[in-house]
C-alpha cells in the first residue's frame, strides 16, 4: 500500500501541472472571457469559409446613395413614391415583399400620401411591413428629488390605414451578441400588448418564408426555437439587388421580382442602419442584408449548429490533461511536433465541421486547455534556460539579463507591439578609417568603442538591439517598462559624444584624424521580442519606428549635429536638454515630413547671446586657415556663417575676431559643435578672463533675437 501511495503521490507531483491547466481551463470557460473569444472565432470561421453564393430566391432594392442623388430628394422619401415601387415589383408577382422601413408616423406630404402607399400595398396583398421595439426608461415616482424608473418596450407600429391592406406586420429588431455583433436572428419574438402583456409573434423574416412557402416555394419547416445562428451567405454583395431609384424609373430588367421575395431597405451609411456581423472584413452590413441572410437560412433550413457548451466544457477539460501527459511523457522536441500536430487536427476539424456540416465547434477552450497543458514543459527547461541566459547576456544589462531569466515562461521575450525609444550610431567616416589600419588594428578599435558604447548603454537602462558593423542600435523601454525611456537615450547619445573624446585623443595618432560618431534617436510603437526562424531568432525590433531612427543617423552629417532626435522624442524630452529645432524633413523610406531637432551637449551655447557682425580668422589644427562672419555672441561662444564644409563638428579652431561692437579684440581657442550648411556654432575653450566681462556688457545692452535673426539673415546673404 505505502508502494502504491508513494507511486500515486510521484505520479501527482508529475502531473500537477496538467490538473491545474485543466482547472484554470474550467474556469476561464466557466468565469472568464472565453466565450468572447469564441465568438471571434465563429466570426473567424465565416471569414475562413468565404462567401456562398445565397439558393432563395432574394432580390434587394436598395435605398443607396445613389438613389438619394437620381431622386434628389431627402428622407423620409414620399410615401407615394414607394407605394410606385410595390406596384412596379408586385407586377412581375413575387413569392413576397417586405419593407424594412416603420411608417410609423404620418407622412409629411400629407394623408394622401399615406393614402397612395396603403392602397399599393393592398393591392400587392403580399407585403410584411415592418415594426420596431425600442427600450426607453420611464419615470415612475421621485423619493427625496430623486427620480426612480424601469425601462419600458415602446413600440413603434406602422399606421392603421398603412398596415391595413399588409399580409403581415412583423419585428424587424436586430439582437447583436454582448460583443455588438449580430449572429442570430429571431424565429418567433415577444411582443407587449397592452391587454395581454405579452403575445409571441412569428419575426419579420419567418414571416416572409411563411408566404413564399404559402406561394409554393419549397422550404424547410421553421424552428421550433425562438432563434437561430445565420448561416451568414456573405455580405450585401451576395445577394441581387438593384438601386430604389431604377424600380421607381422603371428601369428594371424583366422579370427580375417573378417568384422571388422581394427585400427594400436601407443601404446607405446616412441612414445608421448597419451592423457589425461575422463578415468583418466586408465592414458594417446594412440590416436588409442581414434579413436576406436570414431568409436564405430559414428557406434553406441550415441554421448553424452548436456543439452544447457541456461537450465543449468535457473537451477542453480532457485536452489540458492531454497536453500534460505529452509534454511529461515525450521529450521536447516530439512533444512539440505532437501538441502541433494536435492543435492543427483540432482547427482542421473544427473547420471542416463548419464548412461542411454547418456545426459550430468551440475550439477556443480546447485550444487553450492543450497549449495550457503543454506549458508543463517548464520544469524541463533548466538546461535550455542556461543557454538562453548565455545568449541574452550580450542585450541585456546584468540586472536586467537576471529577471529575464527568471521568467521561464518567455513571456518578457514574445514578440509584442509596445513603445520603444530607438538609438542607431556609428563612427563617421569609418570605411576611411579602416583603410587606414590593419585588420587587426580596426578589429580592436571596434571592440574597444563598442564595449564602451555597450557600458553606457547598459548604465542608462537601454538594451543592444545589434552591432551593425562599426554602429550600435539600443533600444528603451524594452522588455521592461522605463517611464523615462526617451530621457534615457538622449543622455546615453550626449555620454557616447563624451566619451568618444578620451577614445579619439587615444586613436587619432594612428589614424591621423579625430574619431566622430552620429547618433539618430525615434520613439514611437514598434514590434519588440525574440524574432526570427526555428533554428536562429534573436531579441530584436522591427517596424517603421526602427527605421525613422536609423534614417535620422544617416542625416546628421547633412545639419553638422551629432545628435538628432524626431520630433516624437523630442516631446518627452523637451524642456529637460539643450535642443533646437533643425527642420522639417521627408527621410528616404518616409511620406510624411518629420520634424527634427538637434541635441546639444549641457555647456553648449547656453549663454544669453546678442546680435554682431564682425570678421573672425579661424586657423584649425592642421594649419587650414578661413574667413567668417560672426552673426552673434555669448560668453560661451560664436554663431558663424561661410565656415567650409570641410571644418566638421569636433574641429577645433583658433579665433581671431575684429572688435566690431564688442570694443575689444577676441582672440580665443574654441571647438565646432554645430553645423547646418555654411553656418556653424563654436564653443570656446580657451578665453582670456579679461574678455568675458566685455562680452557679458556687451550682451547685457545687444538687441533682441529679432535682431539677432535679421543679422543672421544679413550675413547669410553676404
Amino acid at each position: 500500500m505505502g508502494r502504491l501511495g508513494a507511486r500515486l503521490s510521484r505520479l501527482l507531483r508529475q502531473y500537477l501541472v496538467g490538473i491545474a491547466a485543466a482547472a484554470v481551463t474550467l474556469g476561464l470557460i466557466l468565469f472568464g472571457p472565453v466565450e468572447r473569444w469564441e465568438l471571434l472565432w465563429f466570426d473567424q470561421l465565416f471569414e475562413l469559409r468565404g462567401m456562398r453564393p445565397p439558393t432563395a430566391p432574394i432580390v434587394i432594392v436598395t435605398i443607396d446613395e445613389s438613389s438619394f442623388q437620381e431622386l434628389n430628394i431627402q428622407w423620409p422619401f414620399p410615401r407615394a413614391l414607394h407605394g410606385k415601387v410595390i406596384d412596379r415589383i408586385a407586377a412581375d408577382r413575387p413569392l413576397a415583399i417586405g419593407i424594412d422601413v416603420v411608417f410609423d408616423s404620418e407622412s409629411r406630404f400629407g394623408p394622401e400620401d399615406d393614402a397612395a402607399l396603403s392602397a399599393a400595398i393592398a393591392r400587392a396583398g403580399n407585403v410584411v411591413l415592418g415594426m420596431a421595439i425600442a427600450r426607453d426608461a420611464q419615470v415612475l415616482y421621485s423619493i427625496g428629488g430623486k427620480e426612480r424608473g424601469a425601462a419600458r418596450e415602446v413600440v413603434s407600429m406602422p399606421l392603421p390605414i398603412i398596415r391595413e391592406g399588409a399580409a403581415a406586420v412583423a419585428l424587424i429588431n436586430v439582437e447583436p451578441d454582448p460583443d455588438s455583433h449580430v449572429r442570430r436572428a429571431p424565429v418567433r419574438q415577444q411582443v407587449p400588448d397592452p391587454m395581454k402583456g405579452y403575445e409571441w409573434w412569428l419575426a419579420f423574416d419567418a414571416q416572409l418564408h411563411r408566404l413564399a412557402t404559402a406561394k409554393g416555394l419549397r422550404t424547410r419547416p421553421l424552428p421550433t426555437g425562438p432563434e437561430i445562428l445565420v448561416n451568414f451567405r456573405g455580405p450585401l454583395a451576395a445577394f441581387e439587388r438593384i438601386p430604389y431609384y431604377r424600380v421607381v424609373a422603371n428601369e428594371v430588367p424583366e422579370s427580375l421580382f417573378r417568384d422571388k421575395i422581394v427585400l427594400i431597405g436601407s443601404t446607405s451609411e446616412v441612414m445608421h442602419d448597419v451592423f457589425a456581423t461575422a463578415f468583418a472584413r466586408a465592414g458594417d452590413m446594412p440590416g436588409v442584408a442581414i434579413h436576406a441572410n436570414a431568409v436564405d437560412t430559414f428557406v434553406r433550413g441550415d441554421p448553424v449548429r452548436e456543439v452544447p457548451r457541456l461537450a465543449s466544457t468535457i473537451l477542453a477539460v480532457a485536452a489540458a490533461l492531454v497536453g500534460s501527459v505529452v509534454a511529461v511523457r515525450l521529450r521536447a522536441a516530439r512533444a512539440l511536433a505532437v501538441t502541433a500536430l494536435l492543435l492543427a487536427a483540432g482547427i482542421a476539424i473544427a473547420y471542416v465541421a463548419f464548412a461542411r456540416a454547418d456545426v459550430w465547434l468551440r475550439g477556443v477552450a480546447v485550444t487553450f486547455g492543450l497549449v495550457l497543458g503543454y506549458g508543463a514543459t517548464v520544469v524541463e527547461n533548466f538546461v535550455r534556460e542556461q543557454r538562453e541566459k548565455q545568449r541574452l547576456s550580450r542585450f541585456f544589462s546584468p540586472d536586467v539579463l537576471r529577471v529575464v531569466v527568471r521568467d521561464r515562461d518567455g513571456r518578457s521575450l514574445r514578440p509584442r507591439r509596445r513603445l520603444v525609444t530607438v538609438l542607431f550610431s556609428d563612427i563617421r567616416g569609418f570605411t576611411t578609417i579602416s583603410e587606414r589600419l590593419p585588420p587587426e588594428q580596426v578589429d580592436e578599435m571596434l571592440r574597444e568603442y563598442l564595449t564602451v558604447m555597450t557600458e553606457v548603454v547598459f548604465r542608462h537602462g537601454g538594451t543592444v538591439d545589434k552591432y551593425i558593423g562599426d554602429g550600435i542600435m539600443a533600444l528603451y523601454n524594452a522588455p521592461y517598462e522605463d517611464a523615462a525611456h526617451a530621457l534615457n537615450a538622449v543622455r546615453t547619445a550626449l555620454e557616447f559624444q563624451e566619451r568618444a573624446i578620451p577614445f579619439s585623443a587615444r586613436w587619432e595618432a594612428k589614424l591621423g584624424t579625430p574619431i566622430r560618431c552620429g547618433v539618430g534617436i525615434n520613439s514611437g510603437e514598434a514590434v519588440v521580442g525574440s524574432l526570427g526562424s526555428r533554428q536562429r531568432n534573436e531579441y530584436t525590433s522591427v517596424g517603421d519606428t526602427i527605421n525613422l531612427a536609423a534614417r535620422l543617423e544617416s542625416v546628421t552629417k547633412d545639419y553638422g549635429v551629432p545628435i538628432i532626435v524626431s520630433e516624437f522624442t523630442y516631446e518627452y524630452v523637451k524642456g529637460q536638454l539643450p535642443t533646437r529645432e533643425l527642420d522639417t524633413v521627408t527621410v528616404k523610406g518616409k511620406s510624411q515630413p518629420v520634424k527634427i531637432y538637434g541635441v546639444m551637449p549641457s555647456s553648449t551655447r547656453r549663454h544669453p547671446r546678442a546680435a554682431l557682425d564682425a570678421a573672425v580668422q579661424l586657423a584649425a589644427a592642421d594649419g587650414q586657415t578661413c574667413r567668417a562672419r560672426a552673426f552673434d555672441i555669448s560668453e560661451g561662444g560664436l554663431g558663424l556663417v561661410d565656415v567650409p564644409d570641410e571644418w566638421p563638428v569636433g574641429s577645433k579652431v583658433e579665433i581671431r575676431l575684429d572688435g566690431g561692437e564688442v570694443g575689444r579684440r577676441i582672440v580665443a581657442k574654441g571647438m565646432i559643435v554645430s553645423r547646418r550648411g555654411e553656418k556653424a556654432g563654436v564653443q570656446f575653450t580657451a578665453l582670456d578672463p579679461g574678455l568675458t566681462p566685455v562680452i557679458a556688457e556687451y550682451v547685457a545692452r545687444g538687441r533682441n533675437r529679432d535682431e539677432i535673426d535679421e543679422a543672421e539673415a544679413g550675413a547669410g546673404r553676404r
